[in-house]
């Protein structure tokens, strides 16, 4: 490896300090505009004039430095993220949500029930022991342990004090669908709950791309009715006058994963309302805003059943605090026999990628 130095620029380094700190915020005000960068330069500007952002930033230097780096292009004489853009929002996501999971330390927690798969190495050794797989033996170090046993003389035969093995985990490739809701009451009440909902979304592509790159996740997202969407368009996810339909979200999410051939498969659902429509066999829609509508819940509760015996379960993040919202939820998780958290827009990350890695990554036994 070849290294180059120069004279330490203390100039160009505040210049490259300045251009990280501006591309996080860059970053998230894309996924609260839904992708409008010209929207998102307003945005910055206006920042700076009521002095929240440094007046010695120079936006427009900004601008042309994301152009230069890559992260943006004209299509059409519109400014708009290019590929390299959209990973990087990705990245930015992952890294701001596991610092604060890092941080905040949630500790062990059970395990529900285990799965199929297949074992790794961990850096992690330990002595050997009988019925260890001779594969997972660390043949450098045991050799290492042989010769200051015996030395260099003609007995250079093993035995099982010389012999460290690797720690294994379990990996079970797992397909996993993200329910997003994409509903009004998203942003109702004057606060923005889609945004670390999108977040969160990039964050856990992010971390399967990286770290289980066996495994599967697809996005789906559900208002009205339910979609499928590219991850690459999730940045670009935007609530609009929906309504809640629940039942459309978990019936497209189990078709998908009837396609997958993992052994694992899960539903994760990010959800802060009520299911409030469904589309009936008939193909017409029935809708109900106000309270829980016995109709809706039945249905939706039944595709909840249906996953349950597909041996899919559903784990729900709730971010309303709503008594009569929690106890649909709970008894949603009770008959899929899943998993349900009540959280806050700004813990929702830290949940999610908690409870996903915790319930991936598994002691063999």
């Amino acid at each position: 490896m070849r290294v180059r130095y120069s004279k330490y620029d203390p100039e160009t380094a505040r210049k490259l300090k300045d251009f990280a700190e501006l591309l996080k915020l860059f970053n998230y005000l894309v996924l609260a505009s839904s992708g409008d960068i010209e929207k998102v330069l307003r945005y910055m500007k206006m920042l700076q004039k009521q002095g929240y952002l440094d007046k010695d930033f120079n936006l427009d230097e900004f601008v042309n430095q994301m152009g230069e780096e890559g992260y943006l292009q004209k299509v059409k004489n519109r400014l708009s993220l290019t590929p390299k853009g959209e990973r990087k929002i990705r990245q930015d996501s992952f890294q701001a949500i596991f610092s604060n999971l890092k941080k905040g330390g949630f500790g062990n927690h059970p395990i529900p029930r285990e799965g199929g798969g297949t074992r790794e190495q961990l850096p992690e050794k330990r002595p050997y022991e009988f019925g260890d797989e001779t594969a997972n033996i660390d043949f450098p170090t045991s050799i290492k342990n042989l010769i200051q046993r015996t030395g260099l003389g003609s007995d250079f035969a093993f035995e099982e004090k010389d012999l460290e093995v690797f720690e294994t985990e379990s990996v079970s490739s797992c397909a996993t669908v993200l329910l997003l809701d994409i509903s009004h009451s998203m942003i109702l009440y004057g606060e923005d709950r889609i945004t670390p909902a999108k977040q969160v979304a990039l964050a856990l592509t992010e971390l399967i791309m990286t770290q289980y790159p066996k495994d599967s996740l697809n996005v789906v997202l559900f208002g009205d009715n339910a979609k499928e969407v590219p991850i690459k368009e999730l940045a670009y996810a935007s609530v609009g006058p929906f309504h809640t339909n629940t039942k459309a979200g978990l019936i497209l999410a189990r078709q998908i994963l009837g396609r997958k051939k993992h052994p694992n498969k899960q539903i994760i659902m990010i959800t802060d309302g009520k299911p409030s429509v469904i589309i009936r066999p008939n193909g017409t829609i029935y809708r109900n805003p106000i309270g829980l509508d016995p109709i809706i819940v039945n249905r939706t509760l039944d595709e909840a059943v249906i996953c349950r015996k597909r041996r899919i379960p559903i784990t729900t993040f709730m971010i309303a605090s709503d008594p009569y919202l929690q106890n649909f939820v709970e008894k949603l998780t009770e008959l899929n026999k899943g998993r349900a958290y009540f959280t806050t827009p700004d813990r929702l990350g830290e949940f999610i990628l908690w409870d996903f890695v915790a319930n991936r990554r598994k002691k063999i036994r």
